[in-house]
């Protein structure tokens, strides 16, 4: 046993260093095309396959530039944000953070480019992950965003009453919205 769990152990820690110099090539890379697969992703479907290392990895992705100004990185975080809601079931994960977080990243992403897809995306987020109020909080603040006053409150007192978590999230962004501040939650508040 002792030698098997040793063997594990390097070969993660040999995966681990391959995922880091992968991760580098692929943000490196000018190209647009966003149905490559990297030796990160395809080691991540084929190993674990959770939420938790496909968000780290996704974070790391975008760390490499701003996806608002740079098209190329936004069509690459895409595709990969893709990749991870398509590779991820969601009725395995749709108690998991991290699987929420993905899925609402991915829409706030297909936001800058489709509003509609990204309504699409919202929804499927918060019918997916209803029990975490940063879901609710993420679309009440994409209808906000686009001039849609009474869908954002009405998000927010659903979020309520199916009992989201934290309801104290849910309460300041409905103070916030009250006070008729753009943002329902500040950077601290999230």
């Amino acid at each position: 046993i002792a030698s098997i769990m040793n063997r594990v152990r390097d070969l993660k820690n040999k995966y681990r260093n391959e995922d880091n110099i992968t991760d580098e090539l692929n943000c490196t890379k000018i190209s647009a095309d966003t149905t490559d697969n990297s030796g990160t992703v395809n080691q991540i479907m084929m190993t674990t396959n959770n939420p938790e290392d496909w968000l780290c990895f996704l974070l790391r992705l975008e760390k490499k530039g701003i996806p608002q100004t740079d098209v190329s990185l936004l069509n690459r975080l895409i595709g990969r944000y893709s990749q991870a809601v398509t590779a991820l079931p969601a009725e395995k994960h749709s108690q998991d953070e991290s699987y929420a977080r993905i899925l609402v990243r991915f829409a706030e992403l297909k936001a800058l480019q489709d509003p509609e897809e990204a309504r699409d995306q919202f929804h499927l987020a918060r019918l997916n992950c209803k029990k975490f109020a940063f879901v609710h909080v993420a679309f009440a603040q994409f209808e906000l965003s686009q001039g849609n006053v009474k869908k954002c409150k009405q998000l927010l007192q659903k979020a309520v009453e199916c009992s989201a978590v934290p309801l104290e999230m849910l309460e300041t962004a409905l103070q916030n919205f009250h006070s008729q501040k753009k943002q329902l939650l500040s950077d601290e508040e999230k």
